[in-house]
């Protein structure tokens, strides 16, 4: 996954104008981000929805009663992350971002949602967060305001969700073994080596590192690899490169074979994804 050197570090700001409340459940943060902006770890007793119209931004945060402790969402534009209430987070902008961030209260958190996931961002959402987000001086009606909150939570409530985090076990109390090996993994995306070949660096049998990943991550190694793909791929295809380019970069041997997986996992075509900034 891409890493920048030289981070800059963003304060969180002020968030009364925008904390929600039982009586406007949904606020609106718009802001525009350079790449490599960074917010420091952070926590709300609100739920969040992290959202880019433009841009891809990276999402860390903390998994309450998950198997991980924490996990790392590559968010582009048409998805989102939907962060619980209390859980801490921290967001690094990977491509310049036009970032909708929606506060949204705890009474409105969907029932059985305490953890973060990533959603679909739908037409009808989108455009609903938009007409939200109303501009400086023109402040929306009470009737209108609450129309348009009720309908931006029952599109988030009937999104689809997707698999796009990539957990890593806790620093201190997970299986070091198994960081270590994920760690390897996402320096060395391209690598085709298997779980035996991987595990083996690492002192451990295949059948212990199989074990770890499901005991610790609650996946097997196939599908943590795959989602470490699609999150290293992601900006890639966001950058223009060349599908066959992100392809090899994603240790696979053909083009056909990369976007059938990805497509199969994310419901379009890398080309969907590939240097747009706007549906």
């Amino acid at each position: 996954m891409h890493r920048s050197p030289r981070l800059q570090l963003m304060p969180l700001g002020d968030t009364g104008g925008f904390t929600p409340s039982p009586q406007h459940p949904v606020r609106v943060r718009a802001r525009t981000m350079p790449a490599d902006t960074h917010f420091k770890p952070h926590a709300h007793a609100w739920a969040q929805l992290a959202y880019c119209a433009v841009g891809i931004v990276q999402v860390t945060a903390e998994q309450k009663g998950q198997t991980a402790d924490q996990i790392t969402y590559i968010v582009p534009p048409t998805r989102a992350v939907w962060i619980a209430p209390g859980a801490q987070h921290h967001i690094t902008v990977l491509e310049t971002a036009e970032f909708r961030t929606l506060y949204i209260d705890a009474s409105a958190t969907p029932e059985g949602w305490a953890g973060c996931r990533v959603l679909v961002v739908s037409p009808l959402l989108r455009e609903s967060i938009h007409a939200l987000d109303a501009p400086a001086g023109q402040p929306i009606s009470a009737a209108r305001e609450q129309l348009l909150c009720s309908l931006v939570l029952d599109e988030i409530t009937h999104a689809d969700t997707q698999a796009l985090g990539v957990p890593l076990p806790h620093p201190q109390n997970g299986d070091k073994r198994l960081r270590a090996l994920c760690e390897a993994v996402l320096r060395a995306p391209s690598e085709r080596a298997t779980l035996a070949e991987w595990a083996a660096d690492i002192g451990a049998s295949e059948r212990t590192a199989a074990r770890l990943f499901r005991d610790e991550l609650g996946l097997s190694y196939q599908q943590w690899r795959q989602q470490a793909i699609l999150a290293h791929a992601l900006p890639l295809l966001a950058r223009g490169q060349p599908i066959s380019t992100v392809a090899a970069a994603s240790g696979y041997a053909s083009d056909s074979a990369f976007s059938a997986m990805f497509k199969a996992a994310m419901g379009q075509s890398p080309s969907h994804f590939q240097n747009k900034n706007r549906l």
